[in-house]
């Protein structure tokens, strides 16, 4: 349950800050790598909510906050390590959006985010693993697991009228972590996997694993991939072969590039990615500026770096083992519900000693160990365009 602050209690707090002084936040995306086509609107998310906060002139005394970039690179954990390691200990951030995926976001956690004691909070990392990674109260994400969207994703299917699934996924943290608990789930709505077979990415050809997904057949393949990487590549082999006319899209497959490689050519493909309706979204699209809000978890970067920046405002603190503390509590009720163009708004009334439900772009709920409960967009591919049908 939340407390309230005292005003005076709270500008007691603020007086132990260096006031009108630039906060730091790092941003850990994969810019290069397996979904770079994604990365650059995650990031445009979370500048611009780090822009509308150091714009009120409300946080911390008057502070500014600055974005500093580094890429994860997606799947390489050493690399992701080095990347959060420098935003620590040489930019000296006081928190991190990120990292991107879940395998490099647990490797960077666990190496360098708990050793330092730094508040992370990924957009996108979805392994349900990361529920019980050991973090020390220190790691949180506005995208819900895996474990969750595997049961949106069986529903769909079964929805759809496929009974038979062959499953593909890239062979990492996230890929294996969704393509089993798919399988769990499927099977226990009454489908059935005719294969569930790893991938590598990076590769040149891929024929023998369209093959044996070929062999095994079934209604329609599920892709646990990387649009930008061999989750695409599958799917080219599996149309140049005639293996599959029909394609289970998740989160990681969802984006411009699937509509850039294959146009009309897998219209009436399906899938799902953690997203959300109602004002908070349509604010939040208003808002944006030189990047696409619609793009795969744009909003729930936004809401990663607001959070941070709203914890940091209840505790009167950007040091991390006091101001993670307060994420829980902003981000969920009782207080007054914040959206996009707000975190002014916010900052007023935390200072004040009130209460917060910030719910921004994606519904945020955090429930658990620091997750969100999430909602899913379902979408189609329509006249080679991805296609939102509903939310669910």
């Amino acid at each position: 349950m939340k407390k309230l602050m005292l005003a005076t209690a709270a500008a007691a707090l603020f007086a132990g800050v260096a006031s009108a002084e630039d906060v730091k936040l790092g941003i850990s995306l994969g810019f290069t790598g397996p979904l770079e086509s994604m990365s650059p609107n995650m990031a445009g998310g979370a500048e611009l909510a780090m822009k509308e906060v150091s714009d009120s002139g409300k946080f911390m005394g008057g502070a500014k906050v600055t974005a500093v970039r580094g890429d994860s690179t997606c799947i390489d954990a050493a690399a992701a390590t080095a990347t959060v390691e420098r935003l620590i200990t040489v930019e000296g951030v006081k928190g991190i959006v990120g990292g991107m995926c879940s395998g490099e976001t647990t490797a960077s956690l666990t190496n360098v985010g708990v050793p330092n004691g730094i508040v992370m909070i990924s957009p996108s990392a979805t392994s349900p693993a990361l529920s019980t990674v050991e973090d020390n109260g220190l790691f949180f994400r506005t995208a819900p697991s895996d474990a969750r969207q595997s049961e949106v994703m069986a529903d769909i299917i079964l929805e759809h009228g496929a009974k038979s699934v062959a499953v593909t996924y890239t062979n990492n943290d996230y890929g294996k972590g969704l393509a089993d608990a798919f399988e769990a789930a499927f099977k226990a709505k009454g489908g059935t996997v005719t294969i569930n077979a790893p991938h590598e990415d990076g590769k040149a050809d891929y024929a023998a694993e369209v093959g044996a997904l070929a062999s095994a057949g079934g209604d329609a393949l599920v892709v646990a991939g990387y649009v930008d990487q061999g989750g695409s590549a599958i799917i080219r082999g599996a149309i140049d072969q005639g293996a599959f006319d029909s394609f289970v899209l998740p989160d990681g497959m969802v984006g411009s590039a699937i509509e850039a490689n294959f146009g009309s050519e897998i219209d009436g493909s399906y899938g799902q990615l953690p997203d959300s309706q109602g004002d908070g979204k349509a604010r939040f699209t208003e808002m944006a500026d030189g990047f696409d809000p619609t793009g795969a978890y744009s909003g729930e970067a936004y809401d990663a770096a607001a959070l941070i920046m709203l914890a940091m405002q209840a505790a009167g603190s950007t040091d991390a083992s006091v101001y993670k503390e307060k994420i829980m509590d902003v981000a969920n009720a009782p207080g007054e519900p914040i959206l996009p163009g707000e975190l002014g708004k916010a900052m007023e009334l935390l200072a004040a000693g009130q209460d917060i439900d910030y719910q921004g772009a994606s519904s945020v709920e955090l429930i658990g160990a620091g997750e969100s409960a999430g909602t899913f967009r379902e979408i189609v591919m329509k006249d080679g365009k991805v296609t939102t049908v509903g939310y669910r």
